[in-house]
């Protein structure tokens, strides 16, 4: 690729600035576009704002050297040119789409104003304009209400308890983190939840969001149990944002489809992070966007004929520390659930509040769960991503029970 070539960027997330800047450091030129007004930031660490841990301009992500903020409207692939809200528009040869994803808004009774707004009281977590919203709307005592119990859910619970806040978190399926979680692990980030002052109800749908002068006043279950509430925090997942894509007639099923090489079904448009869709898969996770953007930064830099730089998926670990009062911390990763044949080895200390459990299946570690003080994650870690036989001279109990190598 010529050092000429015009590169577009559209999302300042984890994704675009991390690309932006490899770009840089390889000399190829770039031009950023992100639609907030914000600094780009570190989304994995809003709850840590939220909770008072961190004000936003810690969790800011090194600028790259040329941000155009701006909402990307249409891509005009024919001419190779991005139109943007304010009439202006960008050229590319080559473009990426690293626009990552919107928060799910279940289909609730009540849930929007006759103007599609959500009313006062009522916030999605998925940007620093939502995390500044609710810190805003924040105090001791205040009744906040979380819909949704997955990795998000249960950050957006946590920091509002450390806030002060009267919370109830209210989880569809019968445990917290069902995806990344096993029954044992989810029951210890009950537990800790629980210490904080947080109130868990799993198996309990919500159905309805009751406001009184465009503002939530309470939400009402399917079983008709109501809710108090002055907050209410949606935390039901999120889906990649592909309208661009899709309306530029790009291939998109579950996100933006890319090959090996990140392509989309465009030669000309690439895509990363988490609107991008992989061999079948979307990961919505940071690391396998950091991946994705080294390995198209090592692409665009270089012939790609003379690179050997191909993206072929990432084995990738859910990660969950929270930090301050009562310190907690935990990791997922692989196949959590065994099946028949595997071996599993299981240390749980009530006491302490730690629960470690591998999954071995033919001498290999496919998964494991681990909560509380995780020295070990760093080991275990590195022996299911190498997915290498483990050695005969039983090393599995002492990487378990050793506290280092993190």
């Amino acid at each position: 690729m010529t050092s000429n070539t015009r590169v577009v960027v559209i999302g300042a997330g984890l994704a675009g600035v991390r690309l932006a800047r490899r770009l840089g450091e390889l000399g190829t030129p770039v031009t950023l576009v992100g639609d907030e007004e914000h600094r780009p930031y570190n989304r994995v660490l809003l709850a840590e704002v939220l909770a008072g841990r961190y004000s936003p301009e810690v969790i800011a992500l090194p600028a790259p050297a040329e941000l155009t903020r701006g909402r990307v409207t249409g891509i005009d692939r024919e001419a190779r040119a991005v139109h943007l809200a304010d009439g202006s528009e960008i050229a590319y040869d080559t473009l990426v789409l690293a626009t990552g994803s919107n928060p799910v808004l279940p289909p609730l009774r009540g849930l929007f104003t006759p103007d599609h707004e959500l009313p006062e009281g009522v916030h999605a977590f998925r940007t620093m304009d939502d995390c500044l919203g609710l810190s805003k709307a924040v105090r001791p005592g205040v009744r906040a209400v979380v819909i949704g119990g997955g990795l998000l859910g249960v950050s957006a619970a946590r920091a509002l308890a450390m806030r002060g806040a009267q919370v109830v978190l209210a989880q569809q399926s019968e445990r917290l983190m069902e995806r990344q979680l096993d029954p044992a692990a989810s029951k210890l980030v009950r537990r800790h939840l629980g210490d904080l002052g947080v109130e868990v109800h799993t198996d309990l749908r919500v159905r309805d969001v009751r406001c009184v002068g465009g503002a939530v006043r309470s939400v009402e279950m399917a079983d008709g149990y109501a809710l108090d509430a002055d907050i209410v925090v949606l935390a039901c997942g999120v889906r990649p944002r592909a309208g661009l894509a899709q309306a530029a007639g790009l291939d998109v099923r579950k996100g933006i489809v890319v090959d090996d090489e990140l392509r989309t079904s465009d030669p000309h448009i690439r895509a990363v992070g988490d609107c991008a869709q992989h061999n079948g898969t979307v990961y919505g996770l940071a690391a396998p966007a950091l991946e994705q953007a080294d390995v198209l930064a090592e692409l665009l830099a270089t012939d790609a004929g003379d690179t050997a730089a191909r993206y072929t998926g990432t084995r990738a670990l859910t990660r969950l520390t929270l930090a301050g009062e009562g310190f907690f911390d935990l990791a997922a990763f692989g196949e959590t659930e065994p099946l028949p044949g595997d071996d599993v080895v299981q240390l749980t200390d009530a006491t302490r509040g730690t629960y470690r459990k591998v999954v071995v299946r033919d001498d290999r570690l496919v998964g494991g769960v681990l909560v509380g003080e995780l020295g070990t994650v760093g080991a275990l870690a590195r022996a299911w991503e190498g997915a290498e036989p483990l050695p005969d001279d039983g090393p599995l109990l002492h990487l378990l029970t050793n506290d280092g190598g993190s």
